[in-house]
């Protein structure tokens, strides 16, 4: 299953009968799945179709929908208002007899307002269902556009946040390796600070400076959260591997990434695996904010 992005972009065309209409999609990232429709009047009753189409096929990002739709063969119809001339009749025989006036003539009477009336044809109801039912399609094309967008740009995502994942490995490796790690030079760091600490006072207890001796080497050891860095990062490259809509998910590795990095940081008293884990650190920033982005 590809890896798919929250951002993207699609149109379609299309016409049935006297209607010629166009979808317009546009995808921006969002936790959920939010579907913003913008329907013409009167074809509100294709919305339920669209959104239920939609979340099928889409589990994160907001989306906004437009339809356009032209009625492009329409053509008008003259229509006389029988009832506003039948009154204008009556009113110009109740007149004749009181009056000498010439009998109006038809292009008279067509010429006051309201006895002719241009309107629009009727509207086929078959003919509209059809056309909704093609717009239903169109949007279907347009859908699956959005959604090869947004899958090109997760493939292209994906090879990013491997390569993020190639240079933390990298850093933990050189964390692994740093000489300030080797067990003769934490032993020397302690022994520093213990003999700073016995010239400051005579009055330390022997046997409780050995007991913190130990313990601030044992606190000092950052083999835990190495290991866990190297589960992390199996973690996401298997995920990473089997696509989907993994955001949250590599969402929330991030976070745990960044969590033992910033334990190494502050377990660290050697000045290389300092700068070892800001470095690590700024590349798991990095990572985190590439993973917003997918869906």
């Amino acid at each position: 299953m590809a890896l798919s992005s929250m951002t993207g972009f699609a149109r379609s065309h299309g016409a049935s009968g006297p209607y010629a209409f166009e979808w317009e999609l546009k995808s921006v990232n969002a936790k959920g799945f939010d579907l913003r429709t913008r329907l013409p009047p009167g074809w509100d009753d294709i919305e339920s179709t669209v959104r239920r189409r939609s979340a099928q096929v889409l589990s994160r990002g907001t989306v906004y929908a437009n339809l356009t739709v032209k009625r492009s063969t329409a053509a008008s119809v003259a229509r006389i208002n029988e009832e506003v001339l039948a009154s204008i009749l009556k009113a110009a025989g109740d007149l004749s007899g009181r009056i000498e006036a010439v009998a109006p003539s038809i292009d008279g009477l067509l010429s006051i307002k309201g006895v002719l009336e241009v309107v629009e044809a009727d509207i086929d109801e078959a003919e509209e269902q059809e056309s909704k039912a093609a717009a239903t399609g169109a949007f279907e094309q347009a859908l699956r556009s959005l959604i090869d967008m947004r899958e090109r740009e997760g493939a292209a995502l994906g090879q990013i946040l491997l390569q993020r994942m190639d240079e933390i490995e990298r850093l933990a490796s050189r964390a692994e390796a740093a000489p300030g790690r080797r067990p003769d030079a934490v032993k020397a760091r302690l022994a520093e600070q213990i003999a700073a600490l016995l010239e400051a006072s005579d009055r330390f207890d022997q046997d409780r400076l050995h007991q913190e001796a130990i313990l601030i080497a044992a606190k000092a050891d950052i083999r835990e959260e190495l290991d866990r860095i190297a589960s992390h990062i199996s973690q996401a490259r298997e995920l990473i591997g089997g696509g989907g809509p993994i955001g949250r998910r590599l969402d929330f590795l991030a976070q745990e990434f960044n969590r033992e990095v910033n334990t190494c940081c502050s377990k660290s008293n050697d000045l290389e695996l300092t700068n070892i884990g800001l470095e690590m650190k700024n590349v798991v920033e990095q990572f985190r904010e590439q993973v917003q982005n997918l869906e």
